[in-house]
């Protein structure tokens, strides 16, 4: 027999995660929106201008999804209470669908918990992560490979794809740059939380005495833009590298000098790719980066115009570290943005990173 009054308070934290939903979901706002464009849809003349005729249906029916799945989420919860009820009185029956229904709906309320913290206007993008070594000589480069090998792996595990867009590898150890393109729905909503410099203290594999070493790397995350946003950028203000790929890739992108290096000189802002087929490519690939790059900064420093921005671009700097991984004397991996810590040091470098990325993400939005 089950232990109802555990089970009870879990419902009442669950109807209290559930109203949290509902307030993040501004669940009437979006039944007046709804109302609103359903009466549009009404209108004589309605199709006269079909583009925008067609996104008003778009976000109706967007609208009407969110609203279907909150009120299931609602209905879920009401069908526990009942079940709960019906084994309190001794039908044991229920306890197996019980425990699966609870599992399902904690799942679904904090994915969605989550995906409502989302407020910036491309965190639905896919990502663009660059990942560069900083000071620490060959410690630095090993860890620039564990950093990207975290984020391959924090990817996988919730369904992303990734691909890689450039790699430059040291013929010692580890890689001195990397930037992979991650995709699926909010990729860069979730990692931009990582943006910053990353710190590793680990006694080091590279030094025979045995000795402590503190090393660095910077990553950088910018959302890949949709195809249709364009941004105007002056041809004038670029200049364009070619030069013979250094990176995996097979024996073509070794042979030609098939890599691409894009500067835009305003801002010093540089962008490489080249792990794709050819030149071409690889030149389509830097320029989408440097879109994101350029359209990042800009919002950053409230410009309307790319072409108000000049400088060399230095956010990143190496004594801004967000968070420290310490693998000795002690295992701990700690934001400094937010406080929150884990001492399974060998599952944060596994891909779990989720406790950081939901601390930041509910830090934001505390800001609002």
């Amino acid at each position: 027999m089950i232990n109802t009054d555990q089970y009870q308070q879990k419902l009442q934290e669950l109807q209290e995660t559930l109203e949290e939903v509902g307030f993040l979901f501004d669940i009437e706002n979006l039944k007046e929106k709804t109302e609103e464009l359903d009466f549009k849809m009404t209108e004589e003349g309605f199709w006269d201008d079909p583009e925008e005729a067609r996104k008003i249906v778009k976000a109706a029916n967007r609208y009407k999804e969110e609203i279907e799945y909150y009120n299931k989420l609602v209905k879920d919860l009401e069908e526990l209470e009942m079940m709960l009820s019906f084994i309190e009185d001794g039908d044991e029956s229920f306890e197996k669908e019980f425990y699966r229904e609870l599992e399902k709906l904690e799942q679904n309320l904090e994915k969605k918990r989550l995906q409502l913290l989302l407020t910036g206007k491309y965190d639905k993008n896919n990502a663009i992560l660059a990942i560069n070594s900083g000071t620490g000589g060959l410690d630095a480069q090993d860890w620039a490979k564990m950093l990207l090998r975290m984020y391959t792996r924090w990817a996988e595990g919730h369904g992303y794809s990734v691909e890689i867009l450039d790699y430059i590898q040291d013929p010692e150890a580890g890689i001195k740059s990397a930037t992979i393109l991650v995709k699926g729905e909010n990729a860069y909503g979730y990692l931009r939380s990582e943006k910053g410099v990353h710190r590793l203290v680990r006694i080091s594999p590279f030094d025979s005495s045995g000795k402590r070493h503190t090393s660095f790397a910077s990553v950088d995350v910018m959302p890949e833009m949709d195809e249709d946003v364009k941004v105007n950028i002056d041809p004038k203000n670029l200049k364009i590298d070619t030069y013979r790929a250094s990176g995996a890739g097979g024996q073509h992108v070794n042979k030609t000098d098939s890599a691409v290096r894009i500067t835009h000189l305003p801002t010093g802002v540089v962008v490489q790719c080249q792990n794709q087929r050819s030149q071409h490519s690889n030149k389509d690939a830097a320029m989408k980066m440097l879109m994101a790059k350029l359209i990042d900064i800009k919002e950053q420093e409230q410009k309307e115009h790319i072409e108000d921005l000049q400088g060399e671009y230095t956010e990143i700097a190496w004594g801004s570290q967000i968070r420290s991984y310490v693998f000795n004397p002690y295992n701990l991996a700690k934001d400094h943005r937010t406080g929150e810590e884990s001492g399974n040091i060998s599952a944060v470098m596994d891909g779990a990173i989720d406790p950081f990325i939901i601390a930041y993400l509910q830090g934001k939005r505390a800001e609002e």
